[in-house]
Formats: C-alpha cells, structure tokens, sequence
C-alpha cells in the first residue's frame, strides 16, 4: 500500500489499513459525508463520490467513529475531499483516518480553527 497523506486546512486525510470495529458509530450529516465544519467561515470539508449505477444498495462512502474518537472514512468508490476555500484533493478506493489538526497555545491545545 502506497503512503498517503493529504492535508486541507484544519483536515489531515491518511491511508490506513485499519477497518471500523463492530462498535464504531456511522456518522452522517443529512446524507452528507462531512469531515469537518470551518469554524471561521461555516464552510465544511465534505467528501464527494460519483454516483455508480447498479450500487444503490451499497453507500458509496461512509465515515465512522471509534469510541476512542478515531474517526475513518471508508471509500468503495473513488471520490474528492472538497471545500470552498481550498483545492480539491482527489482520494482513491480505501480507508482513511480522519484526523483534526490541533495547536498549542498558552490557554490550551485545541483544533485548528479553518
């Protein structure tokens, strides 16, 4: 498996080979698959797949949280990672580990705000 890693705004996207456990939570936002929400300019980082005839039954990406918070994005279909104020990064087939970026200040470590 080629090592990739892909990185938009706040939002770093790696492959991985790890797979959601039975207990991991599908999360969703309205049919929507978004990694996270721009706490600046209320714009978000969604994933966007084309839609494959024939596979209706069968989500063309999901995206799931551990109880320990990892989150993975599991593509069965190649798709984009989109966002209004950032390039378009193309993802191929697979699982990725969603992960915020986060900074130190003197207050506290918290998310990179986008």
């Amino acid at each position: 498996m080629k090592n990739q890693v892909f990185r938009q705004g706040d939002v770093l996207v790696k492959r991985t080979r790890k797979q959601p456990s039975t207990v991991a939570k599908r999360v969703t936002d309205r049919g929507r698959t978004i990694l996270a929400y721009g706490e600046v300019t209320g714009h978000c980082h969604e994933i966007v797949t084309p839609t494959v005839p024939g596979t209706d039954d069968v989500p063309a990406q999901e995206l799931f949280e551990e109880p320990d918070g990892t989150r993975l994005l599991v593509l069965r279909h190649d798709g984009e990672l989109r966002h209004d104020e950032h390039g378009t990064i193309a993802l191929g087939k697979g699982t990725y580990e969603i992960v915020r970026q986060r900074e130190y200040s003197p207050e506290a470590i918290r998310n990179v705000a986008d």
